[in-house]
Formats: C-alpha cells, sequence, structure tokens
C-alpha cells in the first residue's frame, strides 16, 4: 500500500551539517516534519561527506514521514576540484581560469552518470565539458 506524497523538497546541505535551523527547519517544519529525525539521519547518511555540499530530495508523505534520497556532489564543484580553482570565470566566453583535462571530465561523467538524464556515457561528457566551458575551463587533450 503506498502513501500519499505532501511535497517533494530539494536542498543541497553540508555533510553531516544539517541542523535543525534554517534553511532545514524553516522548509521542513512548515510541513510538519519531525527535524531532529531528518537531522540525525542526514548526518548519519552523509558522514563520509563531511565538508561537502550534498544535494538531497526529500519526500514528505501526508502522515508526516519522510524518505530522502543522497545525490552526488554538484558538478561544478567536482570541476572545481579537479581543475584546482576557487570559482569560476565572472564572463563566461571572455575569460578562461584554468584547464581540465579530458580524462577528468570522463571521470566525472562517470561519477555523475546515475544523477544525469543522459542515455550514455558521451551524451554524460557532453554535460560535463558544457559546464566545465561555462565556467571558464579549457579542455586539453
Amino acid at each position: 500500500m503506498s502513501r500519499e506524497v505532501l511535497a517533494r523538497v530539494r536542498m543541497k546541505l553540508p555533510g553531516a551539517g544539517a541542523t535543525p535551523a534554517p534553511p532545514v527547519g524553516s522548509i521542513l517544519g512548515q510541513r510538519g516534519v519531525a527535524l531532529m529525525e531528518f537531522c540525525k539521519a542526514f548526518n548519519a547518511k552523509t558522514a563520509d561527506r563531511k565538508g561537502q555540499i550534498v544535494p538531497v530530495v526529500i519526500t514528505i508523505y501526508t502522515d508526516k514521514k519522510f524518505d530522502f534520497v543522497l545525490k552526488g556532489a554538484p558538478t561544478t564543484d567536482m570541476l572545481r576540484d579537479a581543475a584546482k580553482i576557487k570559482k569560476g570565470a565572472k564572463a563566461t566566453g571572455k575569460e578562461t581560469v584554468g584547464t581540465i583535462s579530458r580524462a577528468s571530465i570522463e571521470e566525472i561523467a562517470k561519477i555523475k552518470m546515475p544523477d544525469f538524464n543522459a542515455w550514455n556515457l558521451d551524451s554524460a561528457i557532453k554535460m560535463v565539458a558544457g559546464s566545465a566551458r561555462s565556467m571558464g575551463l579549457t579542455i586539453v587533450d
């Protein structure tokens, strides 16, 4: 027997760093979710990803219970780490902030494949390469 879904909420939270304070408290509290229960469960599942930003999709049911699914790190964060830069270009297409190898892009695409809406690895590589170009990274072979 399936439960009726009240809402689906998407957030980006620090790994092992969820607290009942905003933004978690203000978003989940208005829907009647037990905040400490969510924070404890989230922090336990993301203990190995401490310090990283973790996208999470929370499904809230009408009986105020919840389920959540952790997603992979954002593509831009992975590209910044691989290229060893602090942030992307301010003027996309006019400014270059660093370089990244094609092998690094393929590795990121393999990691992000479950999160992408892509049929094959080539499509995922094109998506990651597009993100890299829009950040001001030059792709080298």
